[in-house]
């Protein structure tokens, strides 16, 4: 038996049942058209003279269909004469290199080919104004030279900041297009002033750039997309913090609070900006712990979409040895200092195995048991999970909830790996 095991081996991992919770589930059923209609209902496309060229942006997060809504978004701007093209507007994001954010695009299924329009990529910015305390606002170049810039952003709640805006079409403008200098302009003072560094910057970009209208999207508890709504620039101001409070009424949540442990079993920059939405895990390094108040967190692997970046990381107390061998820390460092997160760079300590892992966070999580404990495959994906036998008289009282099968074991090989949770068909206990 290794050190760990032998330490471990008075602790034992509770047995686990299915469980489905019913979200709202309405969502846009065509994309395009959605698009399409939005454009018309807001009369934005009236803006445009024919031989305008339009820059549309593209962030660096996984939102639902967004070639679709990018590709709508171009053959509407061509409708009228205009020439659009796409700009990355991510930051730092993609090593802060113009090729890097150009494949970043790509791996989201966004290149010309799909939306229909050249993808122009550099890290150069220019001033576009400046704040009432003197310090200059820049974008991108390219964005700046066009005569209209059209951002496209998700709303919802962020990671690690709470404000008026949060993410959404005003954090494209100013942190995405504003690249690695807007990122650090906005993060310069820490996490505690980013909301108010977006609502300034962003004014100063919305009275000074050609900013034809913007186009907001949200999407539901299962990441489909319910809203997408095309705003006169004029009204970003005043519709995106409508538009968050939606958001935030349509997050998903983990269904039992408190709870001993939560298991996660991948982490990736395509399911959040911290890997692991804070926002579903309760762990913030900068917003400290909120439901379900998980006294321990472990997390498995990495996705393959990351390639390498595991940042956010630090908000888990342990991680597998898969995972570390995965990590590339240098975009992990690029970000985190550009952020001033030095925390959201950190390491937990690394268990040899999936089994272990689960087992130290019982083991110090204070608890004597039955333990409370939820495995989650991801946080972008918990309509189903799985729960401890210690939640399911819980989950039965709950209308929302339906246990679809009875307590088990949890599966492992031989090298202490989890093995694959096959989903039953939905039958109530």
């Amino acid at each position: 038996m290794d050190v760990y095991g032998e330490i471990l081996r008075g602790t034992a991992l509770p047995r686990f049942f299915p469980l489905c919770q019913r979200f709202d589930r309405a969502e846009v059923p065509d994309a395009g058209e959605a698009v399409r209609c939005t454009l018309c209902e807001a009369g934005v496309l009236e803006r445009l003279r024919p031989g305008d060229t339009v820059a549309l942006t593209a962030g660096s997060r996984q939102i639902d269909r967004l070639p679709e809504i990018l590709r709508a978004l171009a053959e509407a701007v061509r409708s009228r004469g205009a020439l659009p093209f796409l700009v990355p507007a991510m930051g730092s994001h993609g090593g802060a290199t113009a090729e890097g954010q150009r494949a970043l695009l790509a791996r989201y299924g966004v290149t010309e080919e799909t939306v229909g329009a050249p993808v122009r990529s550099c890290m150069g910015t220019v001033e576009v104004g400046r704040r009432a305390d003197g310090i200059p606002v820049r974008i991108d170049r390219l964005a700046a030279e066009a005569d209209w810039i059209v951002p496209v952003g998700r709303v919802k709640p962020h990671t690690d900041f709470r404000g008026r805006v949060e993410s959404g079409v005003m954090k494209m403008l100013v942190v995405g297009l504003g690249k690695r200098y807007g990122a650090d302009l906005c993060h310069s003072a820490g996490f505690s002033r980013m909301a108010e560094n977006i609502w300034e910057c962003g004014r100063v970009i919305l009275q000074n750039a050609r900013v034809a209208f913007g186009v907001a999207l949200v999407e539901n508890a299962c990441h489909r997309l319910r809203v997408v709504e095309a705003i006169p620039a004029e009204r970003i101001p005043l519709r995106e913090p409508e538009l968050l409070e939606q958001a935030k009424s349509l997050m998903p949540r983990i269904p039992f609070d408190p709870l001993d442990a939560l298991f996660v079993r991948r982490m990736g920059k395509e399911l959040s900006g911290a890997g692991m939405d804070p926002n579903v895990t309760g762990r913030s390094v900068q917003l400290g712990v909120g439901p379900p108040h998980a006294a321990r967190l472990a997390v498995l692997d990495l996705t393959a979409h990351s390639a390498g970046n595991a940042a956010g990381m630090g908000n888990a107390d342990f991680i597998t040895e898969r995972l570390r061998r995965k990590i590339d820390f240098t975009p992990i460092y690029v970000n985190g200092l550009t952020c001033r997160d030095p925390a959201g760079m950190r390491m937990p300590c690394v268990m040899p195995d999936d089994r272990s892992a689960l087992l130290a966070c019982l083991h110090t999580c204070g608890a004597a048991g039955p333990f409370r404990a939820v495995l989650i495959e991801d946080t972008a994906h918990i309509e189903t999970l799985w729960a401890s036998e210690a939640l399911l008289a819980e989950a039965r009282e709950d209308p929302a909830l339906t246990a679809a099968g009875p307590p088990r074991p949890l599966p492992f090989d031989g090298e202490g790996a989890l093995g694959t949770l096959a989903f039953p068909l939905a039958e109530q206990l």
